[in-house]
């Protein structure tokens, strides 16, 4: 997003509402944090009051929420929208790293002691999953809210379990390279749009004494994100009905384009491209070395732009493709349901519970939060302006080259940490790509 709009939308939440972010202390020390979040697993909780205007529909009493990530500003729009119009709710708000998260979300459903909102990942994938959570019990059915149906029909096998919507997407998440605009000026690069475009990019990168690809694999879900990058274009591309070929066992990783995504993966690290010791390198540092110029690209999440902003200048990044082929026409990006929230289906406060979630669907919110995120609105609407940064992956929206989240239809969680283990494996050259290829392909055909 342009500085002066990004701006404008922070100044807007926050002289509007009176919310600003020091009302969030952020990664606190040991023993902050809700029941069952002690020690270093709470990285931010608090209770958070402030005044606000409008009647109450929230019930009142206190409202528990989680969430995951390190950027606090979206949550910030959407409890300051909740405390206008619920002034006498207090909100207790716990803010953790995801794998931290995910481990701490799961004991705490087992046990009885989790908040009344919190963020759910859509599809399949992880611990924290809605085909993980859903089944066992732990979420509310909320297809009697007013936002079910405005879900796009897309995100419904990723949203729904057995017909019943049962998250709310308050994002609609891209993958690509967030690039540091600065430096593609100073070498007069333009956006590669095949492989060998992208390896002349990092040639020339390379060559001028910067880091063409900034790469923090110490970070477990930084792993497999490369890949992700590159599977659409090496995969599905070719095949959009690869994940139903995958079910019925008419298809494998090991005999998909997934190995020469795997291939290219290498490929990059052995031409040199990516700063030294990525298995050293953390999500933070990943970023920090884009923000600073010190590396040009990171391949990313589109909702980490506002975290590398923070960690440099505004209006100084933008997101590309990645591409993986050398056809334009079969460059092909990841775009999934992203940031999501679920209702506790043993909610202390199932009324505020289904009140903030009502407030997270108003368009003003989403488009806010999202806007925040470097990412679009979860559900549609004519209100939303993409923001220049985004502008380069828009066409493969509206062509409908898109994946989602290759993970979000995958039959369970292990195939997720199968791959961020091999990824990190074949960085160290304890495995080859067909070892690496055949657990997964194991974890997989495990089900669900």
């Amino acid at each position: 997003m342009s500085k002066d709009k990004r701006d404008a939308v922070r100044e807007g939440g926050s002289s509007k509402r009176e919310f600003s972010r020091q009302d969030f202390l952020y990664f606190v020390g040991a023993g902050a944090g809700i029941a069952a979040l002690s020690g270093p697993l709470a990285a931010c909780s608090r209770f958070i009051g402030g005044a606000g205007q409008g009647s109450s529909s929230g019930g009142g009493g206190s409202l528990r929420v989680a969430t995951t990530g390190i950027n606090p500003e979206p949550i910030q729009v959407f409890i300051g929208a909740f405390k206008d119009k619920n002034p006498d709710t207090k909100v207790s708000l716990t803010n953790a790293d995801t794998d931290k998260y995910q481990t701490t979300l799961r004991t705490q459903l087992s046990s009885g002691t989790a908040p009344d909102v919190f963020f759910v990942w859509p599809g399949n994938g992880n611990a924290m999953a809605l085909k993980q959570v859903g089944p066992a019990g732990y979420i509310a059915d909320l297809s009697d809210q007013p936002w079910a149906d405005d879900i796009p029909e897309r995100y419904e096998s990723v949203t729904q379990l057995d017909g019943k919507t049962m998250i709310l997407p308050t994002t609609t998440t891209l993958i690509g390279a967030i690039t540091n605009k600065q430096i593609m000026d100073d070498l007069a690069l333009e956006a590669p749009g095949t492989w060998n475009e992208l390896l002349s990019f990092c040639d020339k990168i390379k060559a001028s004494g910067k880091v063409p690809i900034a790469l923090g694999n110490a970070t477990p879900w930084i792993t497999q994100l490369i890949d992700y990058a590159l599977v659409p274009s090496t995969v599905y591309a070719d095949n959009p009905d690869f994940d139903e070929d995958m079910k019925t066992g008419k298809a494998t990783f090991a005999n998909s384009g997934w190995r020469d995504a795997m291939e290219k993966y290498l490929e990059l690290n052995d031409r040199g491209y990516f700063n030294e010791s990525p298995l050293g390198t953390s999500y933070e540092q990943q970023l920090q070395l884009v923000a600073k110029g010190d590396a040009a690209m990171a391949v990313q999440v589109s909702t980490s732009l506002g975290q590398v902003e923070n960690y440099g200048e505004k209006d100084q990044y933008i997101v590309l493709p990645f591409p993986g082929n050398e056809e334009p026409d079969k460059l092909w990006i990841p775009a999934a349901a992203g940031g999501s929230f679920g209702l506790n289906a043993e909610a202390k406060n199932p009324e505020g519970g289904k009140e903030l979630l009502r407030v997270m669907a108003e368009p003003e919110n989403m488009n806010q939060a999202a806007s925040l995120q470097g990412a679009l609105p979860g559900i549609p609407n004519d209100q939303f302006e993409v923001d220049p940064d985004l502008k380069p992956m828009m066409p493969f929206l509206d062509e409908g080259k898109t994946v989602p989240f290759m993970d979000q239809l995958w039959p369970n969680a292990e195939v997720q940490q199968i791959h961020f283990a091999v990824v990190q494996q074949l960085f160290t050259g304890e495995i080859t790509i067909d070892e690496a290829l055949r657990r997964m392909d194991e974890a997989y055909q495990k089900g669900s």
